[in-house]
């Protein structure tokens, strides 16, 4: 039986089959000290669940008469493992000629509207086989986990055609099989209109709702659904449409919305009770409002913002009045937010957007976790939650945010086994 709750308490059982001694703790939790700190901790692990969390001088018994094997942090600090909460991460091609495009002058819109964007992509995804994918996605998620992700969402949204939006999900799920980290994946079929449907976007949402979400579902390939609702994508009538047919098949939602103009996305996730909304830079009042009511999360992408060189930040002070739990991920995708680092995004959203380092901590591990609805099992340190850790070669928890380009990760125990 798991026994939850404040610091310092166990879970019962025979001998732990792990136990970590002068460490410090970031537990996450929130409404204590700040960063849920824990000086001179300790963290018991078995059968892949955190059984104790709390100071050292709590423990029932000595470190060797508890646990099977008894570890030494030597000072350092352990943290949730971090969670990104919103890639793109299976892709085939490059679109760095984009990227030249759009220092030339040319704007994101003009890039999609002149086949490039996200079509671009979709053409060489569709080409790529299955074992390509794995392959370069493979190469993008190494970069993550050696930073301390142990949980990542990855969308589709690269096919528009129910054979490609398939390949996608199955890729992303074989990552879990490759490497030790927890995948969710993320239906993201009304992600652009695809070339034989300009001009008839009503009959491509008749086939997302029609035939990839109930395919996607029966065969088990995805966690959620997502739409991506603004001038260049999605009405919120289409959107709409999407996230019936996702609550037809019992799928949260969550959703791209106010990245460029504001169209009302954020107060309709809020009314279907979405996990996320995410970027938000135009987002307005009534919509953070809406979000604040339904507990949707708002997740910030400071990378997108870097890359594309907008001007408008998110309203972070709103998001505070109203209490909208924020998020911070990579949105790691080709065009408009290529990063495979989410310790960079940390320092972004605290430089960039205005975060505090404890918001943009929270939003890689607690926060980020609620966005995928996780909040059970991951995102903080927690007695019954999966084991799954970062350990830090740092002073204090702000050194996850101060020195860019830096990797202070020690090492990363996921579900109980450890990864150097």
């Amino acid at each position: 039986m798991v026994r939850c709750g404040g610091q310092g308490e166990v879970m019962t059982s025979d001998m732990w089959d792990t136990l970590w001694v002068d460490v410090n703790l970031a537990t996450m939790v929130d409404g204590g000290a700040p960063y849920g700190a824990v000086r001179d901790g300790a963290v018991g692990i078995s059968a892949g669940r955190l059984v104790f969390v709390g100071p050292r001088d709590s423990l029932p018994g000595s470190p060797q008469s508890l646990a099977q094997d008894v570890r030494s942090g030597q000072g350092r600090w352990v943290s949730p493992g971090l969670v990104d909460c919103h890639t793109h991460l299976v892709y085939g091609g490059n679109r760095a000629h984009e990227f030249e495009q759009r220092l030339a002058g040319a704007s994101y819109e003009e890039i999609a509207r002149a086949g490039g964007g996200i079509l671009s992509t979709v053409m060489a995804t569709r080409e790529a086989t299955e074992a390509q994918l794995l392959d370069s996605a493979l190469t993008r998620l190494d970069r993550l986990l050696a930073e301390g992700v142990t949980t990542i969402e990855i969308k589709s949204g690269y096919g528009l055609d129910l054979q490609t939006e398939l390949k996608i999900l199955k890729v992303a799920r074989r990552l879990s099989e490759e490497r030790q980290v927890s995948v969710c994946t993320t239906l993201l079929g009304a992600h652009a209109v695809p070339p034989d449907f300009v001009g008839h976007s009503d009959d491509y949402i008749d086939l997302v709702c029609q035939e990839m979400i109930p395919a996607a579902a029966k065969a088990g390939l995805a966690d959620a659904v997502d739409a991506f609702c603004e001038t260049i994508g999605f009405t919120p009538e289409q959107t709409a449409r999407v996230f019936d047919a996702a609550a037809a098949h019992d799928l949260p939602v969550k959703l791209h919305a106010e990245q460029l103009s504001d169209q009302g996305g954020a107060q309709l996730a809020a009314r279907y009770g979405a996990l996320s909304a995410d970027h938000l830079e135009y987002v307005s009042s009534e919509g953070i409002e809406a979000m604040a009511q339904s507990g949707t999360v708002a997740v910030l992408l400071p990378g997108a913002f870097y890359v594309l060189k907008e001007t408008q930040k998110p309203p972070i002070d709103a998001f505070r009045r109203f209490g909208v739990p924020m998020a911070v991920s990579t949105d790691c995708n080709p065009g408009s937010s290529p990063v495979t680092s989410l310790l960079l995004m940390i320092n972004m959203a605290c430089v960039l957007f205005g975060l505090t380092v404890e918001e943009a901590l929270a939003g890689v591990t607690r926060n980020a976790a609620r966005a995928l609805g996780l909040s059970g099992s991951r995102g903080t340190l927690e007695v019954g939650k999966v084991a799954a850790l970062a350990v830090w070669n740092i002073e204090s928890p702000a050194d996850l945010a101060y020195a860019v380009g830096a990797n202070p990760l020690h090492e990363v125990v996921y579900a109980g086994k450890l990864e150097g």
